[in-house]
């Protein structure tokens, strides 16, 4: 079988496997991407209730047990930490809660997971780690495979001696120019 027929084959083939890997890591990659606009693994409501009243002479188990209760709060409290005189943090699955004796203020931001887009930036990021990262290696060999081997995929004046060099280059010089220009 003649070499190029051989790298046509495996291309196609590898190419079909990698395709779905391909949009897992191209959906996080855009999300993550813009981390600095939005959280991609998370959406966050932010509230705030102001008590009636917050008494002043009960213990702090006490007082979360009264703000949970206060603002409807039925989560199983996994830690809390008063991080000055006046300010009280209640975490509950789902929700961190700041109370602020001074003002009466109950400041809670909720988070909820996005449904298949954390799953997609936790593979992205590896955080399965173990077997995964061995996956993620072999979709890396792949997608090397494919920019090489589709170098050669076609002849003549749209292939790499023509057309295709240009565009090659193109590829390489545009990451070349934005790492000059961030990092010297």
């Amino acid at each position: 079988m003649h070499w190029r027929k051989l790298t046509r084959i495996l291309h196609r083939d590898i190419g079909y496997i990698a395709a779905g890997l391909t949009v897992i890591y191209a959906i996080s990659g855009i999300a993550v991407n813009h981390i600095q606009d939005w959280n991609p693994n998370y959406k966050i409501k932010k509230s705030t209730i102001v008590l009636d009243s917050i008494a002043s002479n009960i213990t702090k188990d006490e007082m979360v047990h009264y703000v949970l209760n206060s603002i409807g709060e039925t989560g199983t409290v996994k830690n809390t930490f008063r991080s000055s005189p006046s300010e009280l943090e209640i975490f509950v699955e789902g929700n961190t809660i700041l109370v602020d004796y001074n003002s009466k203020e109950v400041h809670q931001e909720k988070f909820n997971t996005r449904f298949l887009l954390k799953q997609t930036n936790d593979l992205h990021l590896n955080k399965p780690r173990g077997i995964w990262t061995y996956i993620a290696d072999l979709f890396a060999v792949a997608l090397l495979f494919l920019a090489i081997s589709g170098l050669f995929m076609i002849k003549g004046k749209n292939g790499i001696k023509g057309r295709g060099a240009w565009l090659t280059i193109a590829g390489i010089v545009i990451p070349v120019v934005f790492w000059l220009y961030f990092y010297l």
